[in-house]
């Protein structure tokens, strides 16, 4: 599957604030996908708590994503790392799939590369909730 240009991103400046200090403790600096989500978040459009479109991934947002190679829908809420658990649904940050939909509008489409190194295109298909939008910026 030949690779397309990666879309634009937005986050929020209160999740940028949250997210470079873990990329910079000792507990994950080191780590691979730090980098990687280093990298997403230096090309990221960043904007306002309140600015924030509805129709974009931010932390503790629950979305619908599919594979779209393999049609396989996945129902997940972005959380940071101490937050994660994958029987729940909970999916780190950290994690490929979660460092992927980070700041993604509903309808965009990442290339990534899966755990396991397989190519993976992930879509947002839905957001149910996501806290800017709902005035939750506490979490």
């Amino acid at each position: 599957m030949p690779a397309e240009p990666q879309p634009s991103l937005t986050i929020s400046s209160l999740d940028l604030v949250r997210l470079e200090r873990l990329l910079e403790s000792p507990a994950y600096r080191d780590l691979d996908i730090a980098k990687r989500l280093g990298d997403e978040l230096v090309r990221a459009n960043v904007v306002a708590p309140a600015d924030m479109p509805a129709d974009v991934v931010s932390m503790n947002s629950r979305v619908t994503c599919v594979e779209e190679i393999s049609g396989k829908e996945h129902h997940l809420t972005l959380v940071y790392p101490p937050d994660a658990d994958a029987a729940a649904g909970r999916v780190s940050v950290f994690a490929p799939i979660g460092a992927a939909l980070l700041g993604l509008s509903v309808g965009q489409s990442i290339d990534w590369t899966g755990p396991d190194g397989r190519p993976l295109r992930i879509r947002v298909a839905t957001i149910s909730y996501q806290p800017e939008s709902s005035g939750d910026l506490a979490r």
